[in-house]
């Protein structure tokens, strides 16, 4: 009983400690790029060794695709979960673009949007991070247009409008980032209502 309980609690301290890493990992990919991420780098940042770094990861590629699953987490607590206790429709549509808004306006990673940032920087660059990142992207274009077509008739496509309401947020992120615009998130706020109230 004694050595069950001892590997238990190794394996719940090795989870906390790779969580741990994973968040350092998540802040460090979206202020510097995840080629930032380099084992010398991290041991660094959050003070433990590369042999443990490699012992959690295996790989620099390996260690690129766990910080690109821990900020999917992130994305999916802050913005889709958040959403999901209002009722379906125009409403978890609205609540769901509320939620994406909130989460530029508090910085939820420090470097603005992960995945904006995580797809210019692997546009270019073929194999399992960039494919990995063009799943999520597709998973996140295609909630948009399930909630716009749930959201009722639309004088445009649920594609369209998830289109137009993706390009909106992401403008916001490169105008709040880039330029050090603070009012691009009510600017967004705005052109979201126009045009769901113009499409719906």
């Amino acid at each position: 009983m004694s050595n069950g309980a001892t590997t238990d609690q190794r394996r719940a301290r090795g989870d906390r400690t790779r969580q741990s890493i994973l968040g350092i990992a998540v802040d460090l990919g979206s202020r510097e790029g995840l080629e930032a991420l380099t084992f010398g780098r991290l041991a660094s940042d959050a003070a433990v060794s590369k042999s443990g770094l490699f012992a959690h990861f295996g790989s620099k590629e390996n260690l690129q695709l766990a910080t690109v699953e821990a900020a999917r987490e992130v994305f999916i607590a802050e913005v889709v979960d958040a959403a999901t206790q209002v009722e379906p429709g125009l409403p978890r549509l609205r609540a769901t673009l509320e939620a994406w808004l909130s989460y530029f306006r508090r910085d939820v990673f420090p470097g603005g949007c992960f995945f904006q940032a995580a797809s210019l920087e692997f546009d270019g660059r073929p194999g399992p991070v960039q494919d990995r990142v063009i799943e999520i992207m597709r998973e996140w274009l295609a909630l948009l247009e399930a909630l716009a077509r749930a959201a009722g008739p639309s004088a445009v496509s649920p594609e369209q409008l998830a289109f137009e309401l993706n390009a909106i947020g992401m403008a916001t992120n490169w105008q709040r980032q880039l330029l050090g615009d603070d009012r691009a998130v009510e600017r967004a706020a705005e052109a979201f209502d126009r045009l769901i109230s113009r499409s719906i």
